[in-house]
C-alpha cells in the first residue's frame, strides 16, 4: 500500500493485460478521486454520427420557423433542444 492507503498499480506486460485488470479492479482502491482536477482537452474533436429521424411535419415546420427567427440552421436548433433535454434528464438519474 502507498502512504495514502491506496494500492500500488501493477506493472503490465501489455495493453490486454492492463485492460483485463482495470475491467475487474475497483479504481477507488488505486486513486484518490477527491484530489482530481478538471482537465481541458483543447484539441479533442467530438465525434459525430449521422442518424435518420422522422418527425411529424407540423413539428418540423414549427422547429424550422423558430430556427428561422433565431437565424440558426434548424438542425442545429434540434441538436440544442436534444442536448438541453438530455442534460436535464441525465442529472436526475
Amino acid at each position: 500500500m502507498k502512504p495514502n492507503n491506496k494500492k500500488v498499480i501493477p506493472v503490465f506486460k501489455n495493453e490486454d493485460e492492463e485492460r483485463n485488470f482495470w475491467a475487474k479492479a475497483d479504481t477507488s482502491e488505486y486513486f484518490d478521486f477527491s484530489k482530481g482536477e478538471r482537465t481541458i482537452f483543447t484539441n479533442l474533436k467530438l465525434s459525430r454520427e449521422s442518424i435518420s429521424l422522422r418527425l411529424p411535419t407540423p413539428l418540423l415546420s414549427k422547429i424550422k420557423l423558430i430556427a428561422s427567427k433565431r437565424d440558426v440552421p434548424y438542425q442545429s436548433l434540434i441538436k440544442t433542444y436534444l442536448a438541453e433535454s438530455v442534460s436535464k434528464d441525465f442529472k436526475s438519474l
